[in-house]
């Protein structure tokens, strides 16, 4: 494993237990990232700390809410 911080991937940190993927591709460091799940949207936010994966260093982000989609 290495110790290089990747930033083009975070590891989210709470939320609901049945995310498809703890590990996702970010666009945009240190802006939230939205993941769709069941007709709405779970929100995480980035936070100062790091994780060690299989992927190297990541920046981990925490949940902070879900919104429903909009129809």
């Amino acid at each position: 494993m290495t110790n290089t911080t990747n930033p083009d991937h975070a590891y989210l940190e709470g939320g609901p237990n049945d995310l498809p993927e703890r590990i996702v591709a970010i666009s945009r460091p240190g802006h939230d990232v939205k993941i769709p799940l069941r007709n709405g949207y779970e929100h995480f936010r980035a936070t100062a700390r790091e994780t060690d994966s299989a992927d190297g260093r990541l920046p981990v982000y925490e949940w902070f809410e879900r919104t429903e989609a909009v129809s």
